[in-house]
């Protein structure tokens, strides 16, 4: 059930967060000399109404078939190397979330590619006349694959793996504090919000320790889109990024990625608390209970700052 539970508030907030991913997408990757967007409003406003409302869910299915593998990853890695570590304690919370997080990048890479990639199909054109280069997700990755073959399906994914590590350790480490110093208890009548709050401020929390690392994974993986490649490295896309632009790339797309993380983070938690208490109202109640890792661990391992 806890699994259950954790596919179905991911799906929650994949469907909450994911306008925010692709307004967020689209301006770490669009061109500094003629910048299609002014900022994180303007591309919403943009998108609306260029592509209709349907144009900031681009890319969705990719998020929506990794998911179930990527709670399952997650799922057993994290529980697993915390009942290996024994103690619980903050800094094995962030050992376990880190052991989870590199892990399901097998799954998060492509995932994330094909996202990316259907994210910029037709950008700054009008519905009516955009052309297609993907059908869907499927379709996306089975082309790259054709063209570039295992190795194009993998693109970015050093620089998932340098994101995802630390970004799940740190959610896992400030979701633990928040949890302990709130001090949700099964009677408090606040147990949810308080929930919700840890679940938005530990994702807040993990995309700002790794944001600059996400931005050169999204131009990376964008890279090629039109048949042109700009960057050889991971060091080569840095290098010209910071020439071109300043120090400030790193920020690109921050505030649309703030603005997703607290409510995707809020709608996952929700979800996963409300599904457990209703199918299981008494085991349901000490998943919120701060204290033991058993019972702390299944709402912890379903919310998932990056992927989703």
């Amino acid at each position: 059930m806890d699994f259950l539970a954790g596919c179905i508030g991911g799906a929650a907030g994949v469907l909450v967060g994911h306008p925010f991913d692709t307004v967020k997408v689209r301006l770490q990757v669009q061109s500094v000399d003629k910048p299609l967007y002014r900022g994180t409003f303007h591309c919403f406003q943009s998108i609306i109404r260029q592509e209709s409302m349907l144009g900031l869910y681009k890319g969705i299915g990719s998020p929506m078939m990794g998911l179930t593998f990527i709670n399952a990853i997650v799922f057993g890695v994290q529980g697993n190397t915390m009942r290996r570590l024994g103690e619980d304690t903050p800094m094995n919370q962030f050992l376990a979330g880190a052991a989870a997080g590199a892990i399901q990048c097998v799954i998060c890479c492509p995932m994330e590619l094909a996202k990316t990639r259907m994210q910029l199909q037709g950008t700054g054109e009008k519905k009516s006349s955009s052309r297609k280069v993907y059908k869907n997700s499927l379709d996306c990755l089975t082309r790259i694959y054709q063209r570039e073959g295992l190795r194009g399906v993998n693109r970015g994914m050093v620089t998932t793996l340098i994101r995802e590590t630390p970004g799940f350790g740190v959610y896992f480490l400030a979701y633990d504090l928040l949890t302990r110093s709130l001090g949700c208890e099964p009677e408090d009548p606040y147990m949810i919000p308080k929930l919700l709050f840890a679940g938005g401020m530990s994702g807040i929390a993990s995309w700002l320790s790794t944001y600059p690392v996400d931005v050169i994974k999204s131009r990376l993986q964008a890279d090629g889109v039109g048949g042109k490649y700009q960057y050889s490295s991971i060091m080569d896309c840095t290098r010209k990024s910071i020439q071109r632009e300043g120090w400030r790339v790193f920020t690109r797309g921050l505030t649309s990625t703030l603005l997703r993380a607290f409510p995707v983070n809020a709608a996952t938690f929700a979800t996963v608390t409300l599904f457990l208490l209703y199918v299981r109202p008494d085991e349901g109640s000490k998943d919120c209970e701060a204290a033991p890792a058993s019972h702390q661990a299944p709402l912890q391992q379903q919310a998932q700052p990056s992927s989703l």
